[in-house]
């Protein structure tokens, strides 16, 4: 076993998710909304995964969200994570529509979590970038 502490993986923006990093730097969570149809979608994707058009444009997402799943994991699946344990990993709705998969932060107890609980964005620096993870929202908008 190598005695250097493993580093958390961290994105490769490409030309299609370039736009989605560069919000999270700015404090904005963006999706992509398609232009013909109006599907909404995360994560960035070249086309529209309905009805697979190349046209789509950028919205700022408002920050609110709720709780789709979640699970809480007790074991590292990946060395970098072990000092983390235990965490939450979800499926998060965001009220535009698009949903992702985050962390929940900010909660003590993982039992009190909730499905349709309402979340706000918290962007959060993981190894010098800029992610998106969610907390219980104590407003519920």
């Amino acid at each position: 076993m190598n005695d250097l502490v493993a580093a958390v993986p961290i994105p490769q923006p490409d030309a299609v998710s370039r736009p989605y990093w560069a919000a999270l730097e700015e404090g904005r969570h963006v999706f992509q909304r398609c232009i013909p149809c109006g599907h909404t979608w995360l994560p960035p994707r070249a086309e529209c995964p309905r009805c697979l058009s190349p046209q789509s444009s950028w919205e700022t997402a408002s920050g609110h969200a709720r709780l789709i799943s979640w699970v809480v994991y007790h074991k590292a699946f990946h060395a970098a994570f072990a000092d983390r344990l235990p965490y939450t990993v979800a499926v998060v709705e965001l009220v535009e529509g698009p949903r992702l998969i985050s962390n929940i932060v900010g909660v003590n107890d993982p039992e009190t979590l909730r499905i349709d609980e309402p979340l706000r964005l918290v962007i959060e620096r993981e190894s010098g970038v800029a992610v998106p993870r969610y907390s219980p929202s104590a407003s519920g908008a």
